[in-house]
């Protein structure tokens, strides 16, 4: 059996509207420390993350506690909304959690998201079986492997996390196939 936890990213400074270097606010970088609390009796194997510093910096703390090199993986990234910020972005998300093929110019569709997190995972799985593993990850492509396995996560499912962060969220793989799913609130 494989275990993964997902971690969901600690508060970003929302100040900062380039996705790939957002790093974690005040109140996100003490959050960490309850990551490092929750996974430090999970006898972790390796650590990995999307590249996005707010990603990365939320199980930093964890993997310089326990001397783990976080390894990047670009395709957990999180979902490309494109090219503009977007004020209304509950409008945005609802309307991609409705058409899983709906995104703006230059963005992804959370179908796309999937596809490319799956994918992801399932290398992760074939090269790290039998390990438990951490990823660094973010709420809506997290969101999108949840509904891969489960469908009924959907959008209420996502609201009801959108605010929650850090969120940890374990997987339980026999092989591939996902045996359990457990939302774990730190």
């Amino acid at each position: 059996m494989t275990r993964v936890f997902f971690v969901r990213h600690a508060q970003p400074n929302y100040a900062n509207h380039n996705d790939l270097l957002r790093e974690l606010s005040p109140k996100g970088l003490e959050d960490r420390k309850r990551v490092t609390h929750f996974l430090e009796d999970k006898q972790i194997q390796l650590v990995l993350s999307s590249p996005y510093k707010r990603a990365v910096d939320t199980v930093k703390d964890f993997a310089d506690r326990f001397g783990f090199e976080i390894q990047t993986v670009e395709d957990f990234r999180e979902r490309k909304v494109g090219g503009d910020w977007i004020e209304d972005f509950n409008t945005f998300a609802e309307r991609q959690w409705r058409d899983f093929s709906y995104k703006l110019p230059d963005g992804e569709s959370l179908g796309e998201v999937q596809r490319r997190s799956i994918a992801a995972l399932n290398q992760v799985l074939e090269q790290h079986s039998g390990k438990n593993l951490v990823i660094g990850s973010h709420g809506t492509a997290l969101s999108t492997i949840i509904h891969f396995y489960d469908p009924s996560f959907g959008y209420a499912a996502f609201e009801k996390i959108r605010d929650v962060m850090p969120w940890i969220v374990e997987f339980l793989f026999d092989g591939q196939r996902c045996v359990a799913i457990t939302p774990h609130f730190v």
